[in-house]
């Protein structure tokens, strides 16, 4: 009897994706349910015969992946790919994502939770080799009919296409190999996405706002707008609508055609402040390669305005720690950088990542009070973080929406609506440009395409001069040239894009890179889409918004298509072809010690995680420290190395000497790199009771 039961555990654990699907979609989506069965089939031929300890380990991995998969569903519109990996690493997103047992699905979740339960308690007898043949045919020649069918309907969404984790191989298998310089040498991307555009017919004789407001809603596409999806003929949705953001903001110039250039909020706030495109792929964030180009972080907007006597100010409801906002931010020109420290009133209720956007927003209206004391211009960049899963909201609010996103997003509605208001009233808005953004789209199950949608808004003291609906594309990166030309101060060399507040009578080029997919719009009105495979689309569209076209063919370049290059060539600007780049991790900042080192990626004194080498390359990492504080047995630093999640210990480097109170410590060593390394971290860890230390050196110098 156990084992007959164990069979059954194992029967609902892998087939439960697919009874999901069925459940949810009815036969719509036949390739995805092939993909769910032939994957299913082979993980029950492979769990049956496996010995039970694998059998064990095989069953959680599974039921972890398929429950992670639905949550970044819910939460990106998009499957996991193997990039993602590396969130695994980070310990602030894995607590801060899991502390919540609010799943999306509860349906879906138990049933893997209980059977994989069943699998690891109950013996399980193993029936004979030949059935175990019979199997894996069956299950190899469902997943061949699956593929042949998602080759001819490639124009789907990757999701109804295929079972989380035969994409996760899939796009593992077919990843693009990296450009290299010679393989780009002779490739010059077109003019369109790589130039400042001023050309347009100007919409203002010239600004009259003296301060710049940039408000960025975490994840918010511009589907949730009314009148911005009304414009874009999005009419099958009323899921969720920021009605009192539009009610509250009657005279801003909204822009619908708005794109966000790639998921992560920290490549989403690079194209937004500093004038050019976040990278086209999962490698290293600009963001993070700026510290080894502070020539381009000086032309970032907040640089170019403190330059010119502006006050530069960011405030967000998160942590400054994850991403390196805390590095990224002073580097590209905030003089003023503050998380979630700041706040002094508390949260009425827990949320993980920091604070709920209520209580963010009435902070951010005092902190402008203080501004406006001080009687010089100044710039105020707000992020906020209620709208990040595993979202912001009480339990007893959820019950009267769709889901809980729409919950939480009804809130931030509220809470910027209020906002804009309260600004209003104070008069800020007289003298004030206000841009109210997202740092990337969550997505929606409207299309594939809403992950590339962002939010565009203008607020200005000129409003009736300005058009209700702009026309023409745009996008994050354009948020930096259009508040120079609205303030009329020059460009500086490196920083693309066109302005908001002028009109353009030639399409537009435009690129992404979300939901698994690149996209490229062509000055042609050429829409074209390609997969991590190679597989390309391409049609007649005004936009790279938008439905796809109707006459969507499959392009017959796969690989050759120039999409792949433009994506390399836009990727490695910030970066010597040849020659040296330093990346600098540390510039005086004084970190306190654990008492105990309770995790090597939670505890590390520096954010030197997530850099990728190229083949050929050398590197060299200079550390050096000054122990502030010590008790009277002194601190010994540990420095480890990881790729990926697993450590490395085939490059030798020395140790660290044991450090008292003001005494100084140094560290360099060199290793190659032969092939290219990816998601390389450095993590310098220490334990002292009430000791401290001052990070005054960690540079990594990369010679190709």
């Amino acid at each position: 009897m156990p084992s007959i039961i164990a069979y059954l555990a194992l029967v609902v654990l892998t087939m439960t994706p697919l009874i999901w699907r069925l459940a949810h979609t009815g036969g719509s989506e036949f390739i995805g349910l092939l993909s769910d069965g032939g994957v299913g089939l082979l993980l029950l031929i492979l769990l049956i015969w496996a010995p039970r300890w694998l059998r064990i380990i095989l069953a959680v991995l599974w039921t972890g992946f398929m429950v992670g998969a639905n949550e970044l569903v819910a939460a990106m519109n998009r499957l996991p790919a193997w990039q993602d990996l590396h969130y695994l690493t980070n310990l602030d997103f894995v607590r801060n994502s899991t502390s919540s047992v609010n799943f999306s699905s509860p349906a879906l979740v138990w049933p893997l939770a209980l059977s994989t339960l069943l699998v690891a308690v109950l013996p399980l007898s193993r029936p004979k080799w030949r059935y175990a043949v019979v199997g894996l045919i069956a299950g190899i020649v469902i997943l061949a009919i699956q593929t042949r069918l998602s080759l001819e309907h490639d124009d789907l969404s990757v999701i109804p296409r295929h079972n989380a984790l035969h994409w996760f191989i899939i796009d593992a298998v077919f990843a693009p190999k990296p450009f290299t310089a010679e393989d780009l040498a002779n490739f010059d991307p077109p003019q369109g996405l790589t130039r400042a555009d001023l050309d347009g017919i100007p919409l203002l004789a010239g600004g009259k706002a003296r301060n710049v407001l940039i408000v960025a809603l975490e994840g918010i596409p511009g589907l949730y707008h009314p009148d911005i999806r009304k414009t874009m003929g999005v009419n099958n949705y009323d899921k969720v609508t920021m009605t009192r953001l539009a009610k509250s903001t009657p005279e801003a110039m909204l822009i619908p055609d708005f794109t966000a250039h790639s998921h992560q909020t920290i490549r989403g706030l690079y194209a937004l402040l500093c004038g050019d495109f976040s990278k086209q792929s999962w490698d290293t964030p600009k963001a993070v390669e700026l510290s080894g180009n502070p020539e381009r972080a000086g032309k970032c907007l907040p640089a170019q305005l403190a330059e010119h006597g502006w006050d530069t100010h960011y405030l967000q409801g998160a942590g400054l720690a994850f991403m390196g906002k805390d590095r990224f931010m002073p580097m590209i020109g905030f003089r003023e950088v503050h998380g979630t420290e700041w706040f002094t009133e508390p949260n009425p209720y827990p949320f993980e990542w920091g604070v709920i956007d209520s209580v963010f927003f009435r902070g951010a209206r005092n902190y402008i009070a203080g501004l406006r004391k001080k009687q010089r211009p100044w710039m105020l960049t707000l992020l906020t973080v209620g709208t990040h899963q595993p979202y912001a909201v009480p339990d007893e609010i959820v019950a009267n929406y769709p889901d809980r996103r729409a919950a939480t997003v009804d809130m931030l509605d509220q809470a910027v609506g209020r906002f804009i208001e309260d600004l209003r009233q104070d008069g800020v808005l007289e003298d004030t440009l206000v841009v109210v953004t997202s740092d990337e789209s969550h997505g929606s199950e409207v299309g594939e395409w809403i992950c590339s949608w962002g939010l565009g808004g203008v607020l200005a003291p000129e409003g009736k001069q300005l058009p209700r609906l702009k026309q023409g594309g745009y996008g994050l990166v354009d948020t930096e040239i259009s508040i120079l030309d609205y303030l009329g101060l020059p460009v500086p060399d490196g920083v693309i894009g066109r302005s908001f507040f002028r009109d353009y009578h030639t399409p537009r080029e435009m690129v992404s890179f979300t939901a698994s997919k690149r996209r490229w719009h062509t000055a042609d009105n050429l829409r074209y889409e390609c997969s991590a495979d190679g597989r390309c689309r391409v049609g007649k569209a005004d936009s790279l918004l938008g439905a796809p076209p109707a006459e969507f063919l499959r392009d017959t370049q796969g690989r050759r298509n120039p999409i792949f290059l433009i994506a390399g060539a836009l990727d490695q600007k910030l970066l010597p072809q040849h020659g040296v780049r330093v990346l600098k991790f540390a510039s005086g900042e004084i970190r306190q010690l654990p008492e105990k080192i309770r995790n090597e990626w939670s505890d590390s004194l520096v954010g030197a995680q997530g850099l990728d080498f190229p083949a050929n390359s050398k590197v060299h990492v200079s550390i050096r420290v000054k122990m502030l504080r010590a008790p009277a047995e002194g601190v010994q630093l540990k420095l480890i190395l990881k790729m990926w999640e697993h450590t490395i210990n085939s490059i030798p480097f020395p140790e660290f000497p044991l450090l008292q109170a003001q005494e100084e410590g140094k560290l360099e060593f060199t290793f190659d790199n032969p092939e290219a390394r990816q998601s390389f971290s450095f993590h310098l860890v220490g334990e002292g009771k009430d000791a401290s230390i001052q990070m005054e050196e960690f540079n990594v110098t990369v010679e190709i």
